[in-house]
């Protein structure tokens, strides 16, 4: 299915425009970047980047999408024939998926003519601000979550395909399950499910849809024992189950207290290896709560698919640099009151002392990074003369997607730089400083 309708209307206008001004063929650098991270988040984490080159591999004018552009005007003829032959042919350079950006991180570069760098302006900001809002917010709610499992499952709280592009962020960035079967089916994502209050209230008898459910899926099973009281469902539920019963699970009420209060409860009745397993509208904030609690895993809906308060990343694309007539590279950058930013293209490294990331540091021109000492350089190549890079970390193997997984590994690696403040719930400074060069 082709991309290429994926974007705004300006988009095309401006490549229109500036093919009749004879500068769309200018080489131009375009940069991703975030001035500031969320209100009360010290880190974000890149997601998204190699969906994002799928999506730019499908962006081709077919017949309907030239027919729609010319049917509405929306560019000239020459234009049109430009675009039936538009193939992505620069390159692409950023941070790898699961690293950790903070304001005026350079997370990703695109450089090519401006016709066709300008042309994914809109893909690429719709993918990686959704995808990185969600990991970025996911990651909390797993360092809140302390080595407890967490389960992903909120498509029903946001659009049918955002729900499989957030499935894919989460896991990234910790989550062991989710409860979406395109991210399984895509991804190769584990998927866990099991019943809603619906089976319960659909039978004459919450025994009856325990009975109902053991029968099917195995004393393995999750139970949901809050329809009605949870006392006595959990008495049923071990009733039926016995006492090697999987897990219980609890979407209402006062949750520390009634965690605790069931955790007693299956203790009593011998079902000591029975797990329980939280929900109801979950985020960072109430999972941090419940850390004392005997919680054994958690299902998280709302708050991971719309980035816990923050849908959107919050990134900018931004042309930095140019080529002017005489084929001479020129800086270029707005200075407008509160969205300035720095021209040039830039090389990024983590600095870091025995480890840990002491701040990030960013060249706004050519310069060999490889002499600062103690950093790690934080770009790669993601496609390079329209050709996609296939580097070792992301080789196809059987089992879960390669790039997810290479992303998922190297997350543990990035996020283990951070220092110890980082992951404080309370509002502060980004965890390290940005300094430009």
């Amino acid at each position: 299915m082709s991309s290429a309708l994926l974007t705004d209307h300006y988009e095309l206008t401006m490549v229109d425009a500036a093919r009749r001004s004879g500068r769309a063929s200018r080489r131009s650098v375009f940069e991703v970047f975030a001035r500031r991270l969320p209100a009360g988040r010290r880190y974000g984490v890149v997601a998204g980047t190699h969906r994002l080159i799928d999506e730019i591999e499908n962006f081709r004018f077919g017949d309907e999408e030239l027919a729609f552009l010319a049917e509405h005007s929306i560019v000239g003829d020459d234009t049109l024939d430009w675009l039936a032959d538009y193939r992505f042919s620069g390159t692409i350079r950023g941070y790898r998926e699961g690293e950790m950006y903070f304001p005026h991180s350079p997370i990703l570069q695109v450089e090519g003519t401006f016709a066709e760098a300008c042309l994914i302006e809109t893909l690429v900001l719709s993918v990686l601000n959704h995808d990185t809002a969600v990991a970025s917010a996911a990651s909390r709610m797993v360092q809140s979550a302390n080595g407890r499992p967490l389960i992903e499952m909120g498509s029903r709280r946001t659009s049918e395909h955002a729900a499989w592009a957030a499935a894919r962020a989460a896991y990234l960035v910790g989550f062991s399950h989710t409860s979406n079967l395109e991210a399984g089916r895509r991804y190769a994502i584990p998927t866990l499910g099991t019943a809603a209050h619906a089976f319960t209230l659909l039978h004459d008898s919450e025994d009856d849809a325990f009975r109902a459910q053991i029968d099917s899926l195995g004393t393995e099973t999750t139970l949901l024992v809050d329809t009605f009281d949870v006392e006595r469902a959990v008495q049923r539920a071990i009733s039926v189950a016995g006492p090697h019963l999987g897990a219980v699970r609890i979407d209402s009420g006062d949750l520390p207290v009634v965690v605790r209060q069931v955790r007693e409860q299956l203790d009593r009745l011998g079902a000591s290896s029975t797990r329980i397993v939280v929900t109801n509208d979950l985020d960072e904030y109430t999972i941090a709560a419940l850390q004392a609690s005997p919680v054994d895993a958690y299902g998280v809906g709302t708050s991971v698919v719309t980035g816990s308060g923050h849908p959107a990343a919050g990134l900018v694309y931004k042309l930095v640099a140019r080529e002017d007539d005489s084929g001479e590279w020129v800086s270029v950058n707005k200075t407008s009151v509160g969205k300035a930013h720095s021209g040039g293209q830039k090389e990024a490294v983590r600095v870091l002392a025995d480890g840990i990331a002491q701040y990030e540091r960013v060249f706004t021109s050519p310069t060999d990074h490889s002499e600062v000492p103690d950093s790690r350089a934080l770009l790669v190549d993601y496609v390079r003369d329209g050709h996609r890079v296939d580097r070792a970390d992301t080789q196809a193997s059987p089992g879960l997607d390669s790039s997810l997984r290479a992303a998922a590994v190297h997350h543990i690696a990035a996020i283990a730089e951070l220092p110890h403040h980082a992951f404080r719930l309370a509002d502060g400074d980004p965890a390290i400083d940005t300094v430009i060069d």
